[in-house]
């Protein structure tokens, strides 16, 4: 989901010719690190990064999580105390990683056209979907409107934003005070959340171009045994401070939608609680990236279907929600909760598995090579491509 276009110059190493595919593999009692370097050879591009296919993995099953507990945290304080410290950071989270992984981006064709098709299609795909499924579930009257996003499909409609801005940001002398600047006249402009969910695009701006600035680095410290430590005491605090508001806190906050005067405060408190949001996203993200697995896991390969459990989780939410679900799950209590949560956290996890992502490819990721023309730098781009792959045995 947070894949950045493909890089150039990303080749793989020209097989030695005793090793070559077409005249077979290093026996059994070949040296382990001759297969490994050959296994790496014959890959073409970089090697995925367990570490960010765990940490989108984590951030959806969060999301799920979060949209599982919204029916049920009224009148139960420690959920909402929950809620509101996972709110907090669960979507900035999403969108760091995102601006990390937009940082090549730069309007090259091949690009721009992977953005039309991965991010701008499936927008207009599953905006359509969700708005039938509303007025089919009997929730919905009048037009449907392509332009006002429903539900999740917002975070589509900003990444596009996002992503289409990053040349600029990458331009300016002061991209990440610039953003929060924009952020905090979102916050104080009512209306702008109308059309677009603009208001949504500019409150959550930082976190996207605060991505983009982010080095390899930068997610070293942040992995490290005192970042582990260190984190503990903030989570704990977090959720003190989580239950002491948990009555007076206005939960809109935590969307990043709305002016300061459409949730009841004054306009000048819209500044503050966007510097102050943005604070805490910080922190608790690096809390969150800290204890996130750097090494192969069960769920590492289902950080690249991320998209699909994100977009497609929303329908079994609903569904369950319009059904009356979340009302039987209430009258349990504690217990109705677990079960819930566990339920949304596995329902996530299949929405992420390959079959899944086998189905719904053509809507998430489809082709289009019908809807665009090829320049003659991208042509001969993939003509050179196809001449360094290597030959397969046999053929």
């Amino acid at each position: 989901m947070f894949d950045a276009a493909s890089s150039p110059g990303q080749n793989p190493r020209p097989l030695p010719p005793a090793q070559s595919p077409a005249e077979g593999v290093p026996g059994p009692r070949a040296p382990q690190r001759a297969q490994e370097e050959q296994a790496k050879a014959v890959r073409p591009g970089k090697e995925r990064d367990p570490f960010f296919d765990n940490a989108k993995y984590l951030a959806i099953a969060l999301v799920a999580i979060g949209h599982s507990w919204s029916p049920l945290k009224t009148d139960h304080r420690a959920l909402e105390d929950l809620y509101n410290v996972v709110y907090t950071f669960h979507m900035p989270a999403f969108i760091v990683i995102s601006g990390y992984f937009s940082r090549s981006f730069d309007m090259r064709p091949d690009r721009v056209k992977r953005l039309v098709t991965g991010v701008a299609v499936p927008y207009v795909l599953f905006q359509l979907a969700y708005s039938l499924f509303k007025r089919y579930a009997g929730h919905m009257d009048g037009p449907i409107n392509l332009f006002s996003p429903y539900y999740l499909t917002w975070f589509l409609l900003a990444l596009f934003v996002w992503r289409m801005t990053s040349p600029l940001w990458k331009l300016v002398r002061w991209p990440l005070p610039i953003a929060l600047g924009l952020a905090m006249i979102g916050s104080v402009t009512p209306g702008v959340d109308g059309s677009l969910d603009f208001g949504r695009i500019l409150q959550f701006l930082p976190c996207f171009v605060l991505g983009l600035l982010l080095r390899p680095e930068h997610f070293t410290l942040m992995r490290t045994r005192r970042m582990r430590i260190l984190s503990l005491p903030v989570f704990a605090a977090a959720l003190a401070i989580g239950w002491w508001t948990a009555p007076h806190m206005n939960d809109n906050w935590f969307y990043r939608q709305n002016a300061a005067q459409e949730l009841g405060a004054p306009w000048w408190i819209g500044p503050l609680m966007t510097l102050a949001m943005f604070g805490c996203a910080v922190l608790l993200t690096a809390c969150f990236l800290a204890w996130v697995p750097g090494r192969r896991t069960w769920f590492t390969a289902l950080g690249a279907g991320t998209l699909y459990g994100y977009l497609l989780h929303g329908f079994v939410i609903k569904s369950v929600l319009f059904l009356g679900g979340f009302d039987i799950a209430q009258r349990y209590g504690d217990y109705g909760s677990a079960v819930v949560t566990v339920l949304a956290v596995a329902t996530v996890t299949l929405l992420c598995t390959k079959p899944v992502q086998r189905v719904f490819r053509f809507a998430m990721e489809p082709r289009m090579a019908w809807a665009f023309v090829q320049d003659a730098t991208e042509l001969a781009r993939e003509r050179q491509r196809k001449e360094r792959e290597p030959v397969k045995a046999g053929v």
